[in-house]
């Protein structure tokens, strides 16, 4: 397997474990889910068992999330935290106009730099 396969590989899977966390699931409820085994997920995710398309789009739905982004299209490289923001702002997209008022007050709030 080539180093760009092998990269590939991981920033798939570790996208699929950022959406998953995200969506609250464990392991075994993706495998249900899904229809896998749960040590396939945990292969997926550290990036050593190849995703097939099918699978990548009952990903997809599961998480809902952008195949595109899980298969990190137009991304040379994993960036964590560029990823849970991109997952966060979809969750705050979907909340009551109270609750995102909410929320926009808490971010305005923190200093930069964590406060200190």
């Amino acid at each position: 397997m080539t180093n760009e396969a092998t990269e590939t590989r991981k920033l798939i899977g570790s996208r699929l474990a950022i959406a998953r966390e995200r969506a609250g699931l464990s392991q075994s409820q993706v495998a249900a889910e899904i229809g896998l085994p749960r040590p396939s997920i945990s292969e997926i995710e550290a990036g050593r068992r190849r995703v097939a398309a099918e699978e990548l789009v009952k990903f997809a739905e599961l998480y809902s999330v952008d195949m595109d982004w899980l298969a990190g299209r137009g991304e040379q490289k994993v960036d964590l935290l560029r990823d849970k923001l991109q997952l966060a702002a979809r969750k705050v997209a979907g909340l009551k106009q109270g609750d995102l008022e909410k929320v926009i007050d808490l971010l305005t709030s923190l200093k930069p730099g964590g406060g200190k």
